[in-house]
């Protein structure tokens, strides 16, 4: 039995003009022709357009569905893993687009019921941020921004103040600074070297992201970068970049706790060949070798840059006179082994 096209189309639910348009590209030519011209389908081409209608519906272009059921050169398989490959694409987006969502959501959840005002502006930081990062990275930068909040504002304020004194870069009061600007951009960015650069990257291009939600101006970001960059400067004399990368975040709390510890050894006047400072000695070299990812050779050279560049023991929370200390324990340790 053949049908005309107007009896196909009802039975399809498809239009006429739908079916002319398949004819035209080739796509469903009728097996026939009636002696007025009206198209006929037969069982076969009925067959073929159930395959059409299958495709379409898991989403195939009419272009991939010809060479699927033509076989013009181009295999079903193929196309169908081509066809995956790109649900999959649209599948991960609006994934990304829902957590993104989710995040500019929470972020004027915090402020209360948002005037447009507010809506504008959380929108073109998200939008800002997404230039850089994945709503998977935000989410961990949003969170983690709580471990280091209470310790950020008065280190801004302390970079301020060295700022407004015309302290040069080099001011042994300005590098403990620094070694607290990238010990909490450690933490916060929860030891990933890779989202710091990108951090950074986004400040250096960014002018809008400038002192957002207390975030520092770019006079602030300008000055304590060159301190920074005045200490890796040192720093990599003794140790590569890439050994710098691996080192590892071990709290501030930690290196403080030691200090105070050295400390109360000096005002008992405790000498430095004593039992208990070199217990103390041994903490430095294992708070150290936490660092350093227990790597021994880069342990050894990070120590001997410490003992000879007097601007790096000037940024570390021990200090001139503890690290002095430490070192001269140290040494008579070894001695004595």
């Amino acid at each position: 039995m053949l049908l005309k096209v107007g009896e196909l189309a009802k039975h399809t639910g498809l239009t006429v003009r739908t079916l002319h348009h398949y004819d035209e590209i080739g796509l469903l030519k009728p097996s026939g022709r009636s002696d007025s011209g009206y198209r006929l389908y037969s069982r076969t081409d009925v067959a073929r357009l159930h395959g059409i209608q299958a495709l379409r519906h898991l989403g195939f272009a009419l272009g991939d569905i010809a060479a699927m059921l033509d076989g013009a050169g181009t295999s079903p398989t193929l196309i169908i893993e081509q066809q995956m490959r790109a649900l999959d694409h649209e599948i991960a987006q609006a994934s990304e687009l829902r957590s993104r969502l989710d995040l500019l959501q929470a972020e004027l959840a915090q402020g209360g019921e948002p005037g447009i005002a507010a809506w504008l502006d959380t929108l073109a930081l998200m939008t800002t941020y997404g230039k850089y990062f994945s709503a998977a990275e935000l989410k961990t930068i949003f969170a983690n921004w709580k471990l280091v909040d209470a310790d950020w504002q008065p280190l801004v304020d302390a970079v301020r103040a060295a700022m407004d004194a015309g302290l040069a870069h080099d001011a042994p009061q300005v590098q403990p600074l620094a070694q607290r600007w990238m010990s909490l951009m450690l933490r916060w960015m929860d030891g990933n070297f890779d989202l710091i650069d990108r951090w950074g990257e986004m400040y250096e291009k960014e002018p809008s992201a400038h002192g957002r939600k207390g975030a520092p101006q770019s006079d602030m970001i300008e000055y304590i970068s060159k301190t920074i960059e005045l200490r890796m400067g040192l720093l990599t004399r003794y140790v590569t970049l890439a050994e710098i990368r691996r080192f590892c975040h071990v709290p501030e709390a930690d290196w403080r706790a030691l200090a105070a510890e050295v400390e109360s050894l000096l005002a008992q006047g405790v000498p430095a060949a004593s039992a208990q400072a070199g217990a103390a000695a041994q903490k430095w070299q294992a708070l150290i070798d936490r660092l350093v990812n227990h790597d021994a050779s880069v342990r050894g050279r990070l120590m001997q840059a410490y003992a000879c560049e007097p601007l790096l023991r000037a940024g570390s929370v021990l200090g001139e006179h503890l690290s002095a200390y430490l070192r001269e324990s140290l040494g008579k340790r070894l001695t004595l082994t």
